[in-house]
């Protein structure tokens, strides 16, 4: 019976997808230490290490659906190695094929490689939603390039941007976040086969070539040396996905933020049945862009014990790493869900161009302190320029009128500047910068890769 958030019937969907979920179920788990053991006894076959009667046995039967996998989760209630696993096999295996399975291997080689073909297939769904989520970003880049909103430092109004800039940010954001998964890739999935201290003891003759035909079938790196205490590429794989959490945390919080009531620039997708509030029917919550939020949060706060995990004790110290086996997957079911929900929001996005030229003009003309300041510094010099003009915003501020009502009252404006040019400094549109210009960088950047 269920019994996590993750796994629920309930809750299941605000935690992880099925997709993830059947990653890293138990039939998967078991299956990837099998294609373990299978091709370590394909490559010792094509050596005469072991039979290959045997070995064909071996490979044949390796399939998680012939495992009584109960009966190995009853084992571990005394065992914390492959040991259960092995009972399991070797009772569906014939003709005494058991006695040959995990020749000269320990059990974290298998539990360790096993680990890494699960986190392998993780990376696939979460590489691929992520570049997914920068290619809709991409899209509102182009869309709205040249689309004029406020842009906002401190959280309060500062000088024009464009939405399509804004979402280039992200864009690019997300994409060097796919350099990242793909520049880990080498380092992370990398097998493991050393025996009991790392030093292929119990194959000496033959064990590295035994290393490279396993790693060559199950599509691993080879390890330069034992990695049973080196937990650094674990460590790597958590942290890269924390990053790509903390990418995917700021892009649903600005989108967050620009839906309050106040501001709605911006709004999760929304369909009729939607229901925000059991007593309010007017609310349209930002209930999605919420768990993306709390999945973010959760997802980073794993990486911390997983480089906790490094410090570990001689040639094997079980005690640290046993944790990679929960939180590893946890961060990946979080992810992944996060991912799939920012798929939805990015891609059916609604956006409101109206909202945004509205907001433009809240403070009545103070977002454009510094276009005027340029201006006037030009015939008069930057520092008194910006004395003027400060003047000049902080008593259109406290008195709630527009900036040019006192600007043209302000003798040096007035003896420098018509009307006209006024007006012209404090249009917005005028003052967007190579916001257009940054955004078909960005678009052509990953575009063309």
């Amino acid at each position: 019976m269920p019994s996590t958030a993750i796994d629920s019937q309930i809750h299941g969907f605000l935690f992880s997808t099925d997709e993830m979920r059947e990653i890293f179920s138990d039939r998967s788990w078991a299956q990837k230490w099998l294609d373990t053991e299978a091709a370590l006894a394909a490559a010792q076959a094509e050596l005469g290490i072991i039979p290959q009667e045997k070995a064909d046995i071996i490979v044949k039967h390796a399939d998680a659906d012939l495992l009584d996998i109960p009966s190995i989760g009853e084992f571990y209630k005394s065992s914390i190695t492959i040991v259960p696993l092995l009972k399991a096999f070797k009772a569906v295996l014939p003709e005494n094929a058991g006695e040959f399975v995990h020749w000269g291997a320990t059990s974290q080689d298998i539990v360790d490689t096993g680990l890494v073909l699960l986190q392998r297939d993780a990376y696939q769904v979460i590489l691929r939603d992520m570049e997914l989520c920068r290619e809709y970003c991409l899209d509102l880049a182009e869309k709205y390039r040249d689309t004029v909103m406020a842009g906002r430092t401190h959280v309060v109004h500062a000088i024009p941007i464009t939405f399509g800039y804004k979402a280039a940010v992200w864009a690019d954001e997300l994409g060097r976040n796919v350099e990242r998964l793909k520049a880990m890739a080498p380092r992370v999935f990398v097998g493991e086969l050393a025996g009991a201290v790392g030093t292929l003891a119990s194959m000496p003759e033959q064990g590295l070539e035994v290393q490279r035909r396993t790693m060559e079938k199950l599509g691993l790196g080879v390890p330069t040396i034992a990695w049973h205490v080196a937990r650094d590429n674990q460590a790597e794989f958590v942290t890269t996905l924390a990053l790509c959490a903390g990418t995917l945390g700021r892009i649903n919080h600005e989108i967050f933020s620009l839906q309050h009531t106040e501001i709605l620039e911006l709004e999760e997708p929304f369909f009729m049945g939607k229901v925000g509030s059991s007593t309010m029917p007017h609310k349209r919550n930002p209930a999605v862009l919420e768990n993306v939020l709390a999945l973010c949060r959760n997802v980073r706060s794993i990486a911390p014990s997983i480089v906790e995990s490094m410090v570990s004790e001689n040639e094997r110290d079980w005690g640290c790493f046993l944790s990679e086996w929960e939180a590893i997957p946890r961060a990946c079911h979080m992810l992944g869900c996060a991912l799939e929900k920012s798929k939805h929001i990015l891609k059916n996005l609604i956006v409101y161009p109206k909202h945004m030229e509205r907001n433009l003009f809240a403070q009545k003309g103070l977002m454009m302190s510094e276009c005027v300041m340029m201006h006037l510094a030009a015939k008069l010099g930057r520092m008194t320029a910006h004395g003027i003009v400060y003047k000049s915003c902080m008593e259109a501020y406290e008195k709630e009128i527009p900036l040019k009502d006192v600007l043209m009252k302000t003798p040096e404006v007035v003896e420098a500047f018509t009307e006209d040019e006024v007006d012209h400094m404090l249009d917005p549109h005028t003052y967007v910068g190579l916001a257009p210009e940054f955004v078909d960088r960005v678009v052509a950047k990953w575009r063309n890769q």
